[in-house]
């Protein structure tokens, strides 16, 4: 077993016993731990950073996005795929 699968195998142990507090539905496959970094928030008006843009988590009608600017100011709305795709961070 290498230490990538020993790492997700307790990465889900842990994600199941916290599961009942979670206040929001994950917004991956996988359930959010709280405090992880390569999790995108899920609390509704959270920004994270992508490139030189900001981001928000908007939710409308049951599903979310995140909604920011591209770089001639037109607005862009994107998934949390598309968002954990091009990359993103919590910080400017």
């Amino acid at each position: 077993m290498n230490t990538d699968t020993a790492t997700e195998a307790d990465r889900r142990a842990a994600r199941e016993a916290i599961a009942p507090a979670l206040p929001l539905p994950a917004t991956s496959p996988e359930d959010v731990l709280p405090g992880d970094p390569a999790v995108l928030p899920t609390t509704p008006c959270s920004v994270v950073w992508s490139g030189r843009h900001a981001y928000v988590l908007e939710w409308v009608l049951g599903r979310n996005r995140w909604v920011g600017v591209d770089d001639r100011g037109r607005a862009v709305a994107l998934s949390c795929a598309d968002l954990q795709r091009q990359g993103w961070r919590p910080t400017r």
